[in-house]
């Protein structure tokens, strides 16, 4: 099942933006939308606006890695944004010679999406439909590479950003660390296949790396 969202700018009332169909949780979108604004659009949040909200005809099928011309490799090929471009529906007549119309959203009309993604001069407001009318906004400076939560009910204007940073390279190696000595104390079964006895009471495994 899809999950809907709406790609907008920020109006006195709420918001006015372009429907926008698959993959609409904050995991895809946020990286791309940060990372379109930190790279590909120089950190202009107007210049995005009006790439993805002003100059789209219909509306989005999907966003896509496109968004992430010009950044790094590591936020291009990360997992969960996927591998293709955006696509947008089409504004040319059908064969019945109909033509869609503009797919536009605004606060009133989003009642069957889960997702906004409104986008400020300092930041993105990530509105989780259905839990809230408002939602905290991200800043533009935000590492794209973070965990972001695709619960709609964290997402509270009055809480704290329910994402979690990536672990640094100490933290990293730390882990590795980590890991490498508990699999040097942990048993493993001898080629006949009986298993290890366990280690005795004594022996203090190492805690796991949080």
């Amino acid at each position: 099942m899809s999950t809907r969202s709406v790609i907008a700018r920020p109006t006195p009332s709420g918001f006015r933006g372009i429907y926008c169909h698959k993959d609409g949780q904050p995991s895809h979108q946020l990286p791309l939308i940060l990372g379109a604004f930190q790279y590909r659009f120089g950190q202009d949040a107007d210049a995005l606006a009006r790439h993805l909200v002003d100059d789209v005809p219909v509306g989005w099928s999907a966003l896509g890695t496109d968004l992430l011309d010009g950044a790094p490799d590591e936020l291009r090929t990360a997992p969960g944004i996927g591998r293709w471009p955006g696509r947008q529906y089409s504004s040319e007549p059908s064969a019945g010679g109909r033509v869609e119309p503009r797919a536009v959203i605004t606060e009133r009309t989003s009642e069957r999406l889960t997702w906004a993604y409104v986008l400020h001069a300092h930041g993105v407001e990530v509105i989780g439909l259905g839990e809230h009318r408002r939602g905290p906004v991200v800043p533009w400076s935000t590492d794209p590479l973070g965990r972001f939560t695709d619960t709609p009910g964290a997402w509270r204007p009055d809480a704290p950003l329910p994402i979690l940073s990536r672990p640094g390279p100490a933290a990293a190696a730390s882990a590795r660390s980590t890991s490498a000595r508990v699999r040097s104390v942990v048993p493993h079964a001898p080629a006949g296949g009986v298993p290890a006895a366990p280690p005795a009471p004594h022996q203090a495994m190492p805690s796991r790396a949080l």
